[in-house]
């Protein structure tokens, strides 16, 4: 299996490095594609480099690489996830624009009816962020805003990172354990 991983320009790209980390352990293969917004984030929020998140992945694509396999739906993956996935990136592929290989990849998730997930992180959202929602759930993606539950009681914000981490996995059916479920 392989899943495609994005990182788009949002607060909140330990999401998407968390989930690097456990489909690695789990041995799954990743394509990744970070935004140049992401890259800077990473720096301000984080204590990795964007290259040593890009050693996380199998592999690594530019924003403007459309030869990368996951720019064709003839590339079978198990889905994307785009995490975090800021109001820009959600505004494109609610609105189909694939002009970059991010939302490329995530209009081929849709186009062949395969697992997109767009991990929304923003707050408070406006009208327009709403519409882009509906208008990429309609189409087929998942919508999951970055929002943890506190039932576990998580005690670290590495806790509440993988709570998320581990919704999204069920998402795309991968069996884990990184989180407490609800009993």
């Amino acid at each position: 299996m392989e899943i495609t991983v994005g990182i788009s320009g949002a607060s909140g790209v330990q999401y998407g490095i968390r989930l690097l980390e456990v489909l690695a352990k789990k041995e799954i293969k990743t394509h990744l594609v970070l935004t140049e917004a992401a890259k800077q984030i990473i720096e301000i929020e984080t204590d990795y480099s964007p290259g040593e998140v890009e050693e996380l992945a199998t592999w690594c694509h530019t924003q403007r690489d459309f030869s990368a396999p996951i720019a064709s739906g003839s590339h079978v993956t198990g889905g994307m996830v785009i995490a975090p996935c800021s109001m820009k990136t959600l505004g494109a592929v609610a609105g189909g624009i694939s002009d970059t290989l991010l939302t490329r990849a995530a209009d081929v998730c849709l186009k062949e009816e395969r697992k997109l997930i767009l991990m929304t992180r923003e707050t408070p959202l406006n009208l327009i962020h709403l519409e882009n929602m509906l208008r990429a759930k309609r189409a087929g993606a998942s919508i999951l805003p970055a929002c943890p539950g506190f039932y576990s009681r998580p005690k670290t914000i590495e806790d509440l990172v993988d709570i998320m981490t581990g919704r999204v996995l069920d998402l795309l059916g991968i069996e884990n354990d990184i989180y407490s479920r609800w009993e």
